[in-house]
């Protein structure tokens, strides 16, 4: 079996007609994903036990002629910012380098009790801190796409995982980009919820009000079954949310006559050419699809990137200043004092962006600062939310690109930390307002380089948002 060309309806189709077992697939899966993990080090370390026993399971369960889940038998990789009972999450931090978790987070668990088989977790940033996967303390991730280039950040293991077919399906984790950066540059497609849509029970925090859980894949489809699987309430995390899950999956019919798709002026002022020539050639095939398309106006955009970066920073300082090599953590040899233990603990033990962040979030958090920054941002993000609302009075879905380049070089922007902030200038609104936004391949460059295009709805609306990708994906993208 090809593993690498592999959906959630061939492994059904398979697993239904006796072609392979749970079993053959997942050792497969697990002896394709070691071989070509060196080409990307997409992956951290795997689970064959784990994996192994989920897809019995799921034999014994076919066997005894059940419903094996709606992802049986389906490999899956999961970012090492997730927690997994029994396997290391090490948050692609020294800090956590043996941290074994006593516990799976809501959104493993839902995969498992669907049937999915997790083969391993996915390298990241350092909790989850960057653009380009360039910060974790165990090596970069490479884009397969273009070996010498980043995959985007800080999801950038999943991504790569799913683009070079060594997972089927991927978790990844998003605070202001994460999630649909990596799936443009990877050529992918990768879908940030409505915060709230899916529990962060068990995702290792880095800014509580931004984070969120949500799926990569090959196409629309499985997105959604994924989607479909881990989200909904979960007792254990407080912000989830109440609102019915619907089935997103049996909602796609490839339709999108009548949507009414909006512009964003600000999105498309200075757009990098190629990449703007992309994005163009696909509203040109929204428009075939029959959806109406207009200009309309954020006017708050500009201010995204402080605001974002004063409110993360702010909530990562806090959220991080539990890793003191008390508890969990690993300590640093020597210290004659317990200040002198945290210090050099805290300055081994995180790398340079989580310092950065660590130390701008201390700042605009300080005495006398406060209400100057952290106050002023959450007053901005406030501003950002409405002018969504008021969008989407207006239109049912916006449609802008998701990164103004595609991918670069690695460490190309690892010097210039505000160069790197902006490529997810796009994608930090849709985060701040709390939306449901995703990235859909829009085709690619001359040099073969993937361009996602961004497409956002309202609260909860994630089954339209889907409809609209789908319509998209069945027509060619850009190119139909």
């Amino acid at each position: 079996m090809e593993v690498a060309s592999l959906t959630v309806d061939r492994i059904r189709e398979g697993l239904a007609a006796r072609a392979f077992s749970a079993v053959e697939l997942a050792t497969e899966a697990l002896r394709f994903a070691e071989a070509e993990n060196a080409k990307t080090n997409a992956y951290l370390h795997f689970c064959p036990e784990r994996a192994l026993e989920a897809a019995r399971r799921v034999d014994e369960k076919l066997a005894r002629g059940q419903d094996g889940g709606a992802l049986a038998g389906v490999p899956v990789a999961v970012k090492d910012v997730i927690c997994t009972r029994g396997v290391r999450t090490t948050c692609g931090s020294r800090l956590l380098a043996s941290y074994v978790p006593p516990y799976d987070a809501t959104a493993v668990m839902r995969l498992e009790q669907a049937g999915a088989v997790v083969l391993g977790k996915a390298n990241c940033d350092e909790f989850a801190m960057g653009s380009s996967n360039e910060n974790s303390a165990f090596g970069p991730v490479r884009n397969p796409v273009a070996p010498e280039r980043v995959p985007g950040g800080s999801s950038g293991g999943p991504a790569a995982a799913v683009a070079q077919g060594t997972a089927v399906l991927a978790l990844g984790s998003d605070t202001g980009g994460s999630i649909r950066q990596p799936a443009s540059f990877c050529g992918v497609v990768g879908v940030t919820p409505t915060y709230g849509r899916v529990s962060r029970y068990g995702l290792v925090a880095f800014a509580s009000s931004l984070d969120h859980i949500g799926p990569f894949a090959r196409s629309v489809r499985d997105t959604a079954r994924l989607l479909g699987v881990i989200a909904g309430r979960d007792e254990m995390d407080s912000t989830s949310a109440f609102a019915p899950v619907p089935g997103y999956a049996a909602a796609l019919d490839g339709r999108a006559r009548g949507v009414k798709v909006g512009l964003p002026r600000e999105y498309f002022d200075g757009l990098a050419s190629e990449t703007g020539d992309l994005i163009a050639r696909g509203v040109d095939a929204l428009r075939r699809l029959g959806c109406g398309v207009r200009e309309i106006s954020l006017p708050h955009t500009p201010y995204a990137v402080g605001c974002y970066y004063i409110i993360c920073t702010a909530e990562a300082s806090s959220n991080l200043a539990r890793y003191d090599g008390v508890r969990y953590t690993m300590r640093a040899p020597g210290g004659e004092t317990l200040i002198d233990m945290y210090r050099s603990t805290r300055g081994e033990g995180f790398g340079a962006e989580c310092k950065r962040r660590i130390m701008l979030g201390t700042y605009v958090l300080s005495s006398g600062y406060y209400d100057a920054y952290y106050l002023k941002a959450q007053k901005v993000r406030t501003l950002i939310a409405r002018d969504f609302a008021e969008a989407f009075r207006q239109v049912d879905a916006i449609v802008t690109p998701v990164s103004p380049f595609p991918a670069f070089r690695l460490g190309e922007k690892l010097d210039n930390p505000l160069e790197m902030y902006l490529s997810d200038i796009y994608t930090i609104t849709g985060s701040l307002a709390g939306i449901p936004c995703m990235s859909v391949p829009c085709g690619r460059t001359v040099a073969g380089l993937p361009v996602g295009m961004q497409i956002l709805t309202n609260h909860f609306d994630e089954t339209g948002m889907f409809r609209l990708a789908d319509a998209f994906e069945r027509a060619g993208g850009a190119d139909g």
